[in-house]
């Protein structure tokens, strides 16, 4: 539209990971620190025949790996998500205030443990969530 600036780039502020049951009601899990990549790059399937000087593919099936958050650690946090761990959840990212960047769901099962600690640092724990469906990215209904 005439006169209407378009943005930019957005920032990490209110990003707020949360887990669902059944898809309708949702709590977040805890605060995150960070988020991992939101999808992968597909593998590649090798089509070169006897006739071709080099390497030709067709992209394959898409790559997902554990997908690790940080969090600071409190005993409140930690007891919370380790009450949710091994537990076949949807997990979401809000992103922007209420969404307003895009949400990314999936579902998946996640586990948790408490990071290594060094001197004058914060006491962390991951969350390592084992995606079990595909990642789709949307506006939040």
């Amino acid at each position: 539209m005439a006169g209407e600036v378009a943005k930019k780039a957005v920032s990490t502020i209110n990003t707020i990971l949360e887990t669902s049951e059944d898809g309708t009601t949702w709590t977040k899990l805890c605060r995150i620190k960070s988020y991992p990549a939101l999808g992968g790059a597909p593998e590649q399937v090798e089509t070169t025949d006897l006739e071709d000087d080099t390497q030709t593919f067709v992209p394959g099936v898409q790559t997902m790996e554990a997908m690790d958050f940080v969090a600071n650690y409190t005993l409140e946090a930690y007891t919370t998500v380790s009450g949710k761990a091994g537990k076949s959840l949807r997990y979401r990212i809000s992103m922007g205030k209420d969404g307003v960047d895009g949400v990314a769901s999936w579902e998946g099962q996640h586990t948790v443990f408490i990071n290594e600690g060094e001197v004058n640092g914060v006491r962390e724990m991951t969350i390592s969530v084992a995606p079990a469906s595909k990642i789709t990215i949307a506006a939040k209904a």
